[in-house]
């Protein structure tokens, strides 16, 4: 005679198809050891929380920037990754290099990298940045790519690259800090080798425009002619020198 009773196996295959057939039930603690406890590394656990969270520097010197802010924008939306744009150097921890780095901003640029609290990383943006770009020829200004300033881990080429490029970037650097240890950051020496640009040949001269110009005499006294065809008196300060000017 056959048994009503349900085997196990068949209450743990019913318990499934409920499971499945009704998603919207009311979630229970489950007993499974499986379940309810997480095994993982503090390397593990330290990486994720900080790729979660990169809070790249409002920094942009060129047309770059433009790209850049618009994936700052709602079209892209690059806060999703976890990325809040700062201000402030001391709380930042990425650095986007986007556009053109002269040699008038390149010890700005290194102080603000210094600046940055540890670990850091640099995303080189466009060519200008990388290579120097259109200016790498006939620009004297311009340093021929960042790298020889501060250590660059991702580069973006492009004249500029779109947002999408950012993206991308975005998602190999958070598999680069996934990968990192915390015992080994030690041994990783930071580049020392900085320079601006190569030697050149350009001889200084004296400026120009020194200013002297404002204390020509034209520029302390209106001419007569001047004061005559305003029909009103002249402050003692503008009076015009009663030296005469042998023109010849």
């Amino acid at each position: 005679m056959k048994s009503d009773t349900p085997t196990d196996a068949a209450l743990l295959e019913q318990q499934q198809k409920e499971k499945i057939l009704n998603p919207i039930a009311r979630t229970t603690v489950t007993q499974d050891l499986s379940e309810n406890v997480i095994l993982t590394t503090v390397d593990d656990l330290y990486n994720w929380a900080r790729l979660s969270s990169l809070w790249p520097m409002l920094y942009g010197t060129a047309c770059c920037f433009i790209e850049f802010a618009a994936m700052i924008g709602s079209r892209f939306d690059f806060d999703r990754f976890g990325l809040v744009p700062r201000s402030s150097p001391r709380q930042a921890d990425l650095i986007i290099t986007a556009g053109t780095i002269t040699m008038k901003m390149a010890p700005a640029l290194v102080r603000l990298y210094e600046e940055m609290p540890d670990p850091k990383y640099v995303i080189a943006m466009g060519a200008c940045t990388i290579t120097g770009g259109m200016f790498s020829m006939d620009s004297p200004s311009a340093v021929r790519g960042v790298d020889k300033l501060i250590p660059v881990d991702l580069y973006i080429p492009g004249c500029p690259p779109r947002p999408e490029a950012i993206m991308d970037a975005i998602v190999k650097l958070r598999k680069k800090v996934a990968n990192e240890s915390i015992q080994e950051r030690a041994r990783v020496q930071s580049q020392t080798n900085r320079y601006y640009s190569t030697t050149h040949n350009m001889v200084a001269v004296e400026p120009i425009l020194t200013g002297k110009y404002l204390q020509s005499g034209t520029r302390q006294a209106p001419p007569k002619v001047l004061t005559e065809g305003y029909g009103m008196p002249v402050a003692p300060g503008f009076a015009e020198s009663k030296e005469e000017v042998n023109r010849g």
